[in-house]
């Protein structure tokens, strides 16, 4: 089955940063429900803006080392579409998971991509490497990283994304998807929305679909 390319808004917080999303033609707005996040959101408060929002965005909960109740407990109470798990999860903690799973994966110059290789999950994403603070780099990383890695299931593509970069991010990768955050904040936890509307705009003018691999 062939997909437009799905952007996906993370580190949302508000409702009218949200709304803004949806109105500029994201799929998918993400919440970071780990405190340790300097965009953390309380599960009420996500609750409260996935009920405002229209039933075809995707709504993906971000969770960092997070155990496996707490997180079936979240998806229901906030209505979740999907969970997006920053951990050290195994491709056995993954099966027969509650929702739809998105498996990160931070490429740091060790990375090596067979590691995706035994996940059966709805897609992969693939951030920066992290500061030893734990904090995002706020950098990138290689791209040809993530075209080897799409050999293990559909990509999206994050880590250092911009309006500025993203075309060339679309066309070089041909990702499942992108995934954006700082790269269009003032601060954290607060999106610009000029910034938002050119992101979007320009990853949307790019003529790419995915094609499941079944069908190729």
């Amino acid at each position: 089955m062939k997909q437009d390319l799905f952007v996906k808004i993370c580190g949302i917080t508000n409702l009218e940063d949200a709304l803004q999303a949806v109105q500029c033609g994201a799929d998918a707005i993400g919440f970071e429900l780990s405190e340790e996040s300097p965009r953390f959101i309380s599960h009420k408060h996500a609750a409260d803006i996935v009920d405002a929002l229209p039933e075809h965005i995707s709504k993906i909960g971000v969770f960092e080392h997070a155990e496996r109740k707490f997180v079936r407990d979240i998806v229901h109470h906030v209505n979740l579409s999907a969970v997006q798990l920053f951990g050290d999860e195994g491709p056995d903690d993954l099966v027969n998971f509650e929702t739809s799973v998105i498996k990160v994966f931070r490429v740091g110059p060790d990375f090596d991509v067979e590691v995706m290789k035994n996940y059966i999950v709805d897609a992969f994403l693939l951030d920066a490497h992290r500061k030893k603070s734990g904090r995002a780099s706020g950098a990138g990383f290689d791209w040809n990283v993530a075209i080897r890695a799409k050999e293990y299931g559909r990509i999206i593509l994050s880590g250092g994304l911009t309006p500025e970069n993203v075309e060339d991010a679309i066309r070089f990768v041909r990702p499942y998807g992108v995934d954006v955050n700082a790269g269009i904040e003032s601060k954290p936890g607060k999106k610009d929305h000029t910034l938002l509307k050119e992101f979007v705009a320009r990853a949307k003018s790019i003529p790419v679909s995915y094609r499941d691999e079944e069908e190729s």
